[in-house]
């Protein structure tokens, strides 16, 4: 696989269906051993480089693409490198965005081990010398499905942990450590993948919790980074057609159609493609005003109507899981 490197980790396949509706990529799945990082040696790359957390497959996977074919190189992280019953892999992410004309480096890691997060942004720092665009999007709620609709008091206590832990804090933890890349170049894009969730009801009270901290950490980190050339916003997508959101779907006659306990039935023919997002973030890491647009939550159709991109069928999808926000 042209362009495509590994790093060892290990982990255990949990499946989180619904969170790929509306932001992060359930990716926690099984790692196998893999050889150790070769032997490398600091440089400044030429290109543009970015890391997307997640990557394996949904949203993730798309915004790694769509930063590929714009060509950047991509490290995507994950605990998938081998293949399972949920389709995709870091390594496969990682060669399709070598396909498309960018280079992609698929590294398995951890976001519930810190010092895996370390390492990840010292490796980018050694082997390109820069990172212009960081996609905070990893998410893991393997108990999610049974969890909807369900009051909080009818919640396991660790739900919390599940749902906060790898979200809101791996976007902070990896944040962290990308912001000296960045900053050193006085240049730099980080994009938390959120939802409509951080400001209506959806699902349950700790996933709306979490979503609320990572729209209020993006607002709190822009006011430290002003001035310094390093934006942050929050992306809320729309309804999106991932692997697992099809494994989940049902059809009705000629509808396909996706229903949530308690939420209705949503109709996927006029679902976002994960690469809707993907082009989302490279509009926004090429806007002329990214400073301004600092600390704000920005939906995946408004930069669509606002830059003029569209998804793979040509189209800007209005399919919403919260209309109303």
């Amino acid at each position: 696989m042209s362009g495509v490197r590994m790093s060892p980790d290990s982990g255990r396949t949990a499946v989180a269906t619904i969170l790929m509706l509306c932001g992060g990529t359930g990716d926690r799945g099984v790692v196998a051993a893999v050889d150790p990082f070769p032997a490398i040696e600091v440089r400044m790359s030429d290109s543009r480089v970015a890391v997307v957390t997640g990557a394996s497959r949904g949203i993730g996977k798309g915004i790694a693409l769509e930063l590929g074919a714009a060509g950047f190189t991509v490290y995507v992280t994950g605990r998938t490198v081998d293949a399972g019953p949920i389709p995709g892999t870091v390594g496969e992410t990682a060669a399709q965005i070598s396909e498309l004309g960018g280079t992609g480096i698929g590294v398995a890691c951890d976001h519930h081990d810190d010092d895996q997060v370390k390492a990840l942004f010292e490796r980018v720092g050694v082997e390109q010398g820069r990172l212009d665009v960081l996609v905070n999007n990893v998410y893991s709620a393997p108990d999610l499905v049974p969890w909807l609709n369900k009051k909080f008091w009818e919640l396991p206590v660790g739900a919390w942990d599940q749902v906060i832990d790898i979200g809101t804090r791996s976007h902070y933890v990896a944040s962290v450590f990308a912001a000296p890349l960045m900053l050193s170049n006085r240049s730099g894009l980080i994009v938390n993948v959120s939802s409509s969730g951080a400001v209506s009801y959806g699902h349950n009270v700790v996933y709306g919790v979490g979503k609320a901290a990572v729209d209020k950490m993006t607002a709190d980190m822009a006011v430290e980074l002003a001035g310094t050339g390093v934006s942050i916003v929050s992306l809320w997508p729309g309804l999106v057609r991932t692997e697992l959101l099809d494994m989940g779907a049902q059809t009705d006659g000629d509808e396909i159609f996706i229903e949530l306990p308690g939420e209705g039935r949503f109709d996927l023919s006029g679902a976002e493609s994960p690469r809707f997002l993907g082009r989302a973030v490279v509009a926004l890491a090429g806007a002329s005003d990214l400073a301004e647009r600092s600390g704000k939550p920005f939906t995946s159709a408004n930069l669509a109507r606002e830059f003029g991109f569209t998804d793979l069928d040509g189209t800007i999808h209005e399919v919403l899981l919260r209309p109303d926000v």
